[in-house]
């Protein structure tokens, strides 16, 4: 595994023990080169809630690795948490940097009804 690999699982890691400590339901982002990947989990991450990806048929689209697709899952995963009545979670960025694709996905969510 790659340094920078480790450096991220551990700022995740430290991200993850303090959300914990809020005992809310967790929003995790995971995105890679091609796709972006989002679900909520029940506190203590035992159960997931609501997942959306740019994988879906809904969100699919030529470019799956961009900001507009990011948004869309945003939207996407907020609508599915709202319709299981949760609307107050914690954003767990996973280790990665709050910009580019991470940023839309969580301003998008914001916008459609989450709030963290």
């Amino acid at each position: 595994m790659s340094i920078k690999n480790i450096k991220r699982q551990k700022r995740a890691l430290k991200t993850r023990s303090k959300i914990n400590l809020l005992e809310k339901n967790r929003l995790t982002v995971f995105r890679s080169n091609s796709h972006i990947y989002a679900q909520i989990m029940i506190n203590g991450g035992a159960d997931v809630v609501a997942t959306a990806s740019t994988v879906e048929s809904a969100v699919k689209d030529k470019n799956n690795g961009n900001l507009e697709a990011a948004a869309k899952v945003g939207k996407l995963i907020a609508e599915r948490a709202i319709e299981k009545g949760i609307k107050d979670v914690a954003f767990d960025r996973s280790g990665y940097k709050f910009h580019g694709r991470v940023k839309a996905l969580a301003e998008a969510a914001r916008e459609a009804g989450l709030s963290f």
